[in-house]
């Protein structure tokens, strides 16, 4: 089965081209001339660029290995599997008893032999649940489930621990045995900054409160990684690296020495030598944590947690509202964990993940993981947290317009919470794009109108209410603010006696975000774009304009395209009263990092998003590209490609992490 990087389409094995999309199924292409570069190649051969797919594989030796260590590289082959699916391109030497290579991958859209064990093992439960609905509900523990699998050992921490510390633990791709050699591959992290360069920079050092997050983290990852004598990883300074959002990532576990088990104190020592690289005069609350470790009176990571806990207070003590509810102080009083994201497509072996929640099984929280008495244990579901949230509006009045009709909107209330354990945010916030029609002094006025009126409407109406994570306004309320833009409009109208093509009007898209739910409502043919590592763009409204209407009515695209009138509006805010504009309400979650767009006609047109989002939308999900600048570029993009209309967009980038408050 092969699946479609584009579309996510499964296709079968021997196409070569996805039945779905059209996209090639056996070559790459390659990120900077778009050049169509053989799964087998790294490099593309016309720019030289990285086109190929590469994984981090760690190899635990055989026993005859391990007994002579010159004979791992005496036997070293071609490829990592029987399949020649894995292609060695570098070997590379830790001071652990595992060796590391750099891979890559042959065979990138085929599902890899775990992903498919995994799936095999799901039919099988759900065939057993179909069989027998009395055992419904009733599913293995997770150890029974790796078990299960049939993965090797060496793959088993990763499998366990991934969901709950990603991004902190890399994403598992793939994992076998062969010739009594255990493998597994990981997400490539080489090109991850070093934890020890930024401590070391010296025009932009760590602040404080970084440096608290990053040994909360390591703190927490320790606790973790003790039952699986694993605590070595986080003592290798090359093995610690930080990603775009600064996050302490690990490029891989490492096993402790034979005989040998780290310690606390260990850890201490390796915070020394890391607060020895900075030129910054450090608190003397950190110093004194150090020396009591060094002096062994720190026995538990629980102790280490409250004393960072304890220091992030003294020195941001949290601020409270007087007016602040009940609930609102209980929130404050919360404290926060690391920060955490869902991992990538290539780590998702489970068969369904809910919406913002992610189902961690309770036995991985026990203090031993190896105990029986956690195996029937209940699996526990975390919710997810907003950890950041950024926006950006521009407006262009395109190459052929002498006027701009398009307006947009923005308005946010957002609440900022930060501890050593990372930040967590509380936001509403409402945007609104509009495309405005009716000729000179018409269109503009009305897609101002209907901006202003809803922002009204939502700022009287959440000055009422409290600032709280359940407020997210229901379907009543999305179409009440939709009615009164219309009527706003549809009375100038009236009063003005406008009639025919000389009534104004404008389309609508308006997103409202609630922590990490959200509502869109639309009216007209501006959309709401989606992108998510997981799942590509997605369209998330559907135009109203006759041939959407035709689809829907059942004739088939290309007949309902074919039509003079196919691109003609069917909704639209003004021209008609109440009775005639029926907005389309959808609620969705922000279960995983992802870019949102809302975009007016003049960039949308002629398929520019779905054809350039690779090279331009993409990009925009990483914390370390500028989301100004990026929207710039798409306006830029469309004013080439299309330039007869005016072109609007808001971009808007959301982070969210796993929370764990609820089990501290």
């Amino acid at each position: 089965m092969l699946v479609c990087p584009q579309c996510q389409f499964e296709n079968l094995t021997c196409n070569k081209f996805c039945q779905e999309c059209g996209t090639s199924l056996t070559q790459n292409t390659c990120p900077n001339c778009d050049s169509l570069v053989a799964f087998d190649q790294l490099n593309c051969q016309n720019c030289g660029a990285v086109a190929g797919i590469v994984w981090w594989a760690v190899i635990a030796p055989s026993d005859l290995e391990k007994a002579s260590p010159a004979a791992l590289l005496m036997d070293t082959p071609e490829f990592l599997d029987l399949q020649h699916r894995y292609k060695l391109l570098e070997l590379v030497f830790t001071s652990g008893a595992e060796q590391c290579a750099i891979v890559l991958d042959c065979q990138p859209f085929q599902l890899s032999l775990l992903e498919a064990v995994s799936l095999q093992q799901t039919d099988a439960e759900s065939d057993l649940e179909a069989k027998h609905p009395a055992t419904e509900g009733q599913g293995l523990s997770f150890q029974e489930s790796l078990e299960n699998l049939a993965v090797p050992a060496i793959a088993k921490p990763y499998l366990a621990l991934c969901g709950q510390f990603y991004p902190a633990i890399p994403a598992i791709h793939d994992a076998w045995e062969w010739s009594g050699r255990q493998v597994v591959l990981l997400e490539e992290r080489s090109h991850f900054v070093p934890l020890i360069d930024l401590w070391r920079d010296a025009d932009q050092p760590p602040q404080t409160m970084q440096i608290l997050h990053w040994l909360y983290q390591m703190t927490q990852l320790w606790h973790a990684l003790e039952p699986w004598q694993k605590q070595q990883s986080l003592l290798e300074l090359d093995n610690l690296r930080v990603d775009d959002d600064h996050t302490l990532c690990l490029k891989q576990l490492c096993s402790n020495q034979p005989n040998e088990t780290p310690t606390l104190q260990d850890l201490g020592n390796l915070w020394r030598q890391l607060f020895a690289e900075s030129q910054k005069t450090q608190v003397d609350a950190i110093m004194q944590l150090l020396v009591d470790l060094e002096a062994g009176k720190l026995r538990h990571s629980e102790e280490i947690t409250n004393r960072l806990e304890a220091i992030a207070n003294e020195l941001e003590p949290p601020t409270v509202d007087p007016e602040s509810t009940l609930e609102e102080l209980a929130e404050l009083a919360i404290e926060q964990i690391t920060p955490m994201t869902s991992p990538p497509a290539s780590a998702d072996i489970s068969a369904s993940v809910a919406p913002t929640r992610l189902e961690v099984p309770a036995d991985l929280l026990a203090d031993d993981l190896d105990s029986s008495e956690g195996d029937d244990m209940p699996t526990v579901v975390l919710p997810m947290q907003l950890f950041a949230l950024e926006e950006i509006g521009r407006t262009d009045i395109g190459r052929q317009r002498d006027h701009n009709e398009d307006y947009f909107g923005i308005e946010t209330q957002v609440q900022k919470l930060e501890s050593p354990s990372g930040k967590t945010l509380h936001a509403r916030n409402l945007y609104i794009l509009c495309d405005g029609m009716g000729g000179h002094a018409s269109g503009e006025v009305a897609s101002a109108l209907a901006v202003d009126t809803i922002r009204k409407f939502f700022k009287e109406r959440w000055q009422e209410a409290a600032f709280t994570s359940t407020s997210l306004p229901d379907l009543e309320t999305m179409n009440q603010a939709v009615q009164l833009a219309n009527k706003a409009i549809f009375d100038v109208n009236q009063q003005n006696a406008r009639s025919g093509s000389g009534r104004m009007g404008t389309t609508l898209v308006m997103l409202v975000i609630q922590d990490t739910e959200a509502v869109v409502a639309h009216v007209g043919d501006s959309r709401l774009y989606r992108y998510t590592r997981k799942r590509g763009l997605e369209q998330i409204t559907v135009d109203h304009e006759v041939g959407q209407r035709e689809i829907q009515r059942g004739v088939d695209p290309e007949t309902a395209y074919a039509r003079p009138d196919a691109y003609q509006l069917t909704q639209a805010l003004g021209p008609r009263d109440e009775h005639f504009v029926k907005p389309e309400v959808q609620y969705f979650e922000l279960n995983e990092d992802m870019l949102l767009l809302l975009c007016s006609d003049g960039l949308s047109d002629n398929n520019l998003l779905e054809t350039n989002w690779e090279t331009h939308i993409s990009p925009l999900l990483s914390s370390q590209t500028n989301l100004d600048k990026g929207v710039s570029q798409l306006i830029e993009m469309a004013n080439r490609f299309n330039g007869h209309d005016n072109i609007t967009a808001i971009a808007i980038r959301a982070k969210v992490r796993p929370s764990l408050d609820h089990l501290r």
